[in-house]
């Protein structure tokens, strides 16, 4: 049996060292925080798109009693972005969550399984690697692709 050893490389970086609109696109991802509705999780996740056209999109996380009926923040602004502007790549996505204290994590949350495949399938239809911006207080994951969490995914035949 052989053995295959994956290789991911994620920065890490401290919100000083991103570019100015790396940190403006954290901003938005912080903001849209507070229009996230989580009343059963109390874990409010908001996400910024940045798309080719310059445009930002927000989204953030809807929850709802029948569980599978909500929506993660990515998704939302993924899907947003995709009914308002069909034809503009993205160019970079950023994400950020608080806690049920309002506070922001001190290390930055990773997307689900089901944001991962939908990122995959935006980078498929646009042929091009989407930047991941994952927010922490004390420091910020920096991904060209999404394919650094995801190296055995999911893609069309």
């Amino acid at each position: 049996m052989k053995e295959l050893t994956l290789k991911s490389t994620i920065k890490v970086a401290e919100f000083s060292e991103l570019t100015d609109q790396e940190r403006k696109l954290i901003e938005e991802a912080k903001a849209s925080t507070y229009k996230s509705y989580a009343p059963y999780s109390h874990f409010y996740v908001g996400a910024a798109i940045l798309l080719k056209n310059g445009v930002i999109v927000p989204g953030c996380n809807q929850e709802n009693a029948a569980f599978p009926s909500g929506l993660c923040a990515e998704r939302s602004a993924i899907f947003a972005a995709g009914a308002q502007y069909p034809d503009q790549p993205i160019m970079m996505l950023a994400i950020a969550e608080r806690n049920e204290k309002g506070e922001f994590l001190e290390e930055p949350a990773s997307p689900c399984g089901s944001c991962r495949q939908v990122i995959i399938e935006t980078e498929t239809r646009f042929k091009q690697p989407v930047r991941i911006l994952l927010y922490g207080t004390k420091f910020t994951y920096v991904m060209d692709g999404i394919k650094e969490l995801m190296p055995l995914s999911f893609t069309e035949f």
